[in-house]
């Protein structure tokens, strides 16, 4: 077992989870090729820089890097890259203030 949480090994876990929940994992592996389709009214680059958006705020290490790869090769820049997580952080940063504005309500006037 790896002494750190993250272990590009874990992926090979993967193939028990389908065998554990194959119905589920499947309905998961489905729905997740939604960022990858080349129709629809978003653009393939678009949608995998929104999967790249997403995988930053949620800190998913395999979808990061799975997603920037499909963002490059669908013609992404570095640049678009770049501001694509900013827009991530500001969207995180922004739940972050509005939370804590609710948060006060527990403190009263």
């Amino acid at each position: 077992m790896a002494e750190h949480y993250h272990d590009g090994n874990d992926l090979r876990l993967l193939r028990d989870m389908r065998k554990l929940a194959p119905t589920d994992f499947d309905a998961w592996l489905n729905l997740n090729n939604i960022c990858g389709r080349e129709d629809g009214a978003v653009p393939k680059k678009y949608r995998e820089l929104i999967a790249v958006a997403v995988a930053v705020t949620t800190q998913c290490p395999y979808c990061i890097e799975a997603h920037a790869k499909a963002a490059k090769a669908a013609g992404a820049t570095r640049e678009e890259l770049a501001e694509t997580a900013f827009v991530a952080a500001a969207l995180r940063a922004g739940g972050a203030a509005t939370h804590g504005a609710m948060a006060l309500k527990f403190f009263g006037d």
